[in-house]
């Protein structure tokens, strides 16, 4: 009876998100266990069975550091952005779209999912531009501009790639490598260039997993929903730290591009994608807009 109990619970979501393209952006531990790993493979291939039309986009920067690490190379960050020079993107490219992306391709297509790998590069899916960081040294002080070479923001994406291949039952892996206006690479933020391909995509929902519960407040408890403008607040008041924050600016564009909802919940939890989707409580923050409310499943 339990178990009939989880399949009538997630039967009225089932057909509420039937057909409906959910973007996840896949970090963190998640990334690294190797139980972890399986389940998530499973929730994806489970979540493409039942009519669900997932797009995954990933990280990959422990992996970046570790093998920079390897060929004498030391890693810097720069206000939370690693200095990307052109032989360091070089090994981004290498280790995102080279070992990571595949790894995950491979792990899908084992497990019974037809999954493609791309890179932003790939149909010019991510069109990007040079980030800048300014240091504030002062009140009365300009900020101070550094150069932190290959590090882009999404300028556009072009989302045909991604539309046919889901036409044609593939799911989509995305490594979040840009290019440039002279076809240059760049590396990406994966929490940003989520939230503006969910945007592109007019997606249902957009889902980061971290390693974290999901959004917490000053005290430390977990928020189990919030608005845009509360969003604002957490950023302003700098409650949302690290990690936290280019996840929230990627859920706050999402929305405003017309996505449903965000959700912010723990890769730790196994089946997190799964709890989160298919049952009553879920897991994490969900993150809607001002004057959306709570999509009830019917």
């Amino acid at each position: 009876m339990d178990t009939a109990r989880v399949l009538v619970e997630a039967l009225p979501y089932i057909r509420l998100f039937y057909g409906k393209v959910v973007v996840v952006k896949y970090g963190g531990h998640a990334m690294v266990d190797p139980a972890l790993k399986e389940a998530f493979a499973q929730d994806i291939v489970l979540m493409k069975y039942v009519g669900i039309r997932p797009v995954i986009v990933h990280g990959g920067g422990p992996q970046i550091s570790e093998v920079m690490k390897r060929m004498g190379l030391k890693p810097v960050f720069v206000e939370g952005q690693r200095v990307t020079d052109p032989e360091t993107m070089s090994v981004v490219e290498m280790v995102l779209v080279g070992t990571v992306n595949k790894s995950i391709v491979s792990l899908i297509n084992r497990h019974g999912g037809r999954a493609v790998g791309l890179s932003g590069r790939d149909g010019d899916l991510i069109e990007a531009e040079k980030m800048r960081v300014y240091r504030y040294t002062g009140e009365d002080r300009p900020p101070e501009i550094i150069d932190i070479g290959r590090v882009g923001k999404v300028k556009r994406v072009n989302p045909e790639v991604l539309f046919t291949l889901m036409e044609r039952d593939f799911i989509p892996v995305i490594a979040p490598v840009g290019v440039g206006p002279d076809g240059e690479a760049y590396n990406i933020n994966a929490d940003l260039v989520a939230g503006a391909v969910a945007g592109s995509l007019s997606a249902e929902k957009v889902i980061y997993l971290t390693d974290v519960e999901g959004v917490l407040d000053r005290q430390g408890r977990l928020l189990s929903s919030l608005t845009l403008n509360q969003v604002d607040d957490l950023l302003e008041e700098e409650v949302a730290r690290g990690g936290m924050i280019p996840k929230l600016k990627s859920a706050k564009k999402a929305l405003s591009a017309g996505v449903k909802k965000a959700h912010i919940i723990d890769g730790r939890v196994p089946h997190a994608l799964l709890l989160e989707l298919f049952t009553d409580h879920g897991v994490g923050t969900e993150i809607v807009s001002d004057e959306g409310e709570t999509v009830q499943a019917p």
